[in-house]
């Protein structure tokens, strides 16, 4: 450690439907990073996609977009004068824009170390279609599901909604593949109930991913490290309504927690070996935060999608889960700035190596 204060750079807002989620992540982060050890350069990112350097996170929405906003964008007339000296970046934008690899790559391109997932495996985190198929590959549990394409159901619903009928079984989750925080979800119990949570979801992205329901428990495991990953203990969501949705998730918090989830020793272990090896499957560094069902009569454990940049506030199981099994949120921030770091010379080792 360093004598003098490492400068993080904490990047948070953006243009996605997940905006104010990440406000309540970076404000959570701000609030437990040690500020014996860190000074935390507050950048905010707008819906339009334009950044600032802000006080803090803490501040509300009007004050934070007051003022005059800069683009890295160089044909962008506002591209200009914003200037950031950081020792490392610290993303906490969920959904696209942000947690897809876009921001990631962005990042890259400018040599600086950064925390949490890098640019493939943040795009292949972010699209459910593709973690499936990758998980699938790997040999890994995944429920029966369908993909589908918006051009694809504008021209063949009858033929789509046949083959859901033919394939899967009730009830279904319809979500679009590439968004997070149960954003444009919608659970059918009938068959004329799936047109109009297929259209709910189009809303959002230009591919989708209809599945079987399964009837049983929600766990989730969150996972540290970069080439030798952790899970921490599992824990169980337990949805107030139908499933653990928006506005359940952010605004009335009424579904209940089990931190750590109750499962036998066999079935934590499953777990947390499941969710280790999704994390490799994708690639991933720094952290995620790995979903699962356990089906109720068989007790089957299956994955049901990776968050390469989870939820990171104060009712978030990310820091929930790791705090739970032995590991502080101000610490664990910490280590996700060290593993950034770790990360960064240990690429630009290699590059060393190969320079002409």
């Amino acid at each position: 450690m360093t004598a003098h204060k490492r400068k993080v750079a904490l990047l948070f807002g953006g243009r996605s439907a997940e905006h104010e989620v990440s406000l309540l992540s970076a404000a959570s982060i701000y609030d437990n990073l040690d500020s014996k050890k860190f000074e935390v350069i507050s950048i905010y990112i707008n819906k339009k996609g334009a950044w600032k350097v802000v006080e803090s996170p803490l501040l509300p929405p009007k004050a934070l977009n007051a003022g005059s906003f800069s683009s890295f964008l160089p044909w962008d007339k506002s591209a200009s004068s914003l200037t950031i000296e950081a020792d490392i970046y610290f993303p906490v934008l969920h959904g696209p824009y942000g947690e897809d690899g876009t921001l990631q790559g962005l990042l890259e391109m400018a040599d600086v170390p950064f925390a949490g997932a890098s640019v493939l495996d943040s795009a292949m985190g972010m699209d459910k279609a593709i973690t499936k198929i990758i998980l699938e590959a790997k040999k890994l549990p995944v429920v029966k599901y369908i993909v589908v394409l918006e051009k694809e159901w504008r021209d063949n619903k009858e033929s789509i909604l046949s083959e859901i009928q033919e394939k899967l079984l009730l009830p279904h989750f319809v979500k679009p593949a590439c968004l997070g925080s149960s954003v444009g979800i919608s659970k059918t119990k009938e068959s004329s109930e799936i047109p109009s949570a297929m259209d709910e979801a189009f809303k959002y992205d230009q591919k989708i991913i209809v599945e079987e329901g399964i009837q049983g428990r929600e766990l989730e495991c969150s996972v540290l490290g970069n080439e030798e990953p952790e899970a921490s203990l599992p824990g169980e969501v337990i949805p107030f309504r139908e499933f653990y949705d928006y506005k359940d998730k952010y605004i009335e918090g009424k579904t209940r927690f089990g931190i750590p989830a109750k499962l036998t020793p066999a079935q934590t272990e499953e777990t947390q070996h499941l969710a280790v090896e999704t994390f490799k499957a994708i690639g991933c560094s720094g952290m995620a935060r790995v979903d699962f069902l356990m089906e109720e009569k068989t007790e089957k454990i299956y994955v049901s999608e990776i968050n390469t940049i989870p939820g990171f506030t104060e009712i978030s199981m990310y820091p929930k889960l790791w705090e739970v099994s032995g590991l502080a949120f101000p610490l664990l921030l910490e280590k996700l700035i060290d593993l950034g770091f770790e990360r960064h010379k240990r690429k630009k080792r290699r590059r060393e190596n190969y320079s002409p």
